[in-house]
């Protein structure tokens, strides 16, 4: 299936006041608005045509727009973040997805998901428990998915394996192959894909977007790109400097479908 739209928010004169785990490393605001910019370009590259929600300062992290809700061909579900700082951002997010699709759910406490748990296999969605996803998130989601056709496993990732969220380690490519961070190769649900491993020098790349014939992959990392060259994808780098600062990567700053 082609993807044609994509959901994205630019990020807020309070961006640097967000949530991060590398506090010390303050992001260049300017610098996050430019490759903002770059990456939506990117986006458009690839085909898609993009609804801009404009920037929330209320809400630092609201940029990544990823977290709010899980989008599939047959419906959406709104979710309830993990960071109670961001459960504020999901009203905007709710009535975005209103206009473009038939089905839009909301999950209810105590539930908290984010979407960077999130990853979805062709018609299996991989769910990841993790410090922001808790047992009853990843259960309202599993009876919507369900609702909706689609099939699921869960995959705890809370000790021991150092992830903010299961994509931060993990990217479908399509084709039943995965990108794949070292610390999740044992996960029985990855046993059947094939898997291509990242080095431990570039696990940030591990996170990667493929939309439609292409694609992005965080700018600098050298050998997965070559890896993924010589499986003969078409590769597009985007620079996303500063939203690493913020614990943020290419899947989280869009809501794509």
């Amino acid at each position: 299936m082609r993807l044609t739209t994509a959901i994205v928010r630019p990020p807020a004169d309070t961006f640097a006041a967000g949530l991060t785990s590398t506090p010390d490393a303050a992001p260049d605001v300017p610098l996050a608005l430019q490759q903002h910019a770059a990456y939506c370009r990117a986006l458009m590259d690839c085909g898609l045509s993009l609804t801009t929600l404009p920037p929330d300062p209320t809400h630092p992290d609201s940029c990544f727009v990823e977290d709010p809700a899980i989008v599939t061909a047959r419906g959406a579900l709104v979710t309830r973040p993990g960071a109670p700082s961001r459960q504020g951002e999901t009203d905007s997010v709710f009535a975005a997805l209103r206009e473009a699709h038939r089905e839009v759910a909301r999950m209810s406490a105590p539930a908290t998901l984010d979407g960077g748990d999130v990853c979805q296999v062709e018609d299996h969605f991989l769910i990841g428990l993790s410090a922001r996803t808790n047992e009853e998130g990843a259960r309202q989601l599993v009876e919507f998915l369900e609702r909706l056709g689609y099939r699921s496993s869960i995959v705890d990732i809370r000790d021991g394996f150092g992830l903010l969220h299961l994509k931060s380690g993990m990217s479908y490519l399509g084709d039943y192959r995965i990108v794949v961070a070292p610390e999740l190769l044992g996960l029985e649900a990855l046993q059947g894909y094939e898997l291509v491993t990242v080095a431990d020098t570039e696990r940030y790349a591990a996170n990667c977007l493929r939309i439609n014939d292409r694609v992005l992959i965080a700018a600098g990392h050298a050998k997965l790109a070559g890896s993924l060259s010589a499986l003969g994808y078409d590769l597009l780098p985007v620079d996303l400097s500063e939203f690493r600062k913020m614990d943020g990567s290419l899947t989280c700053l869009s809501l794509r479908f």
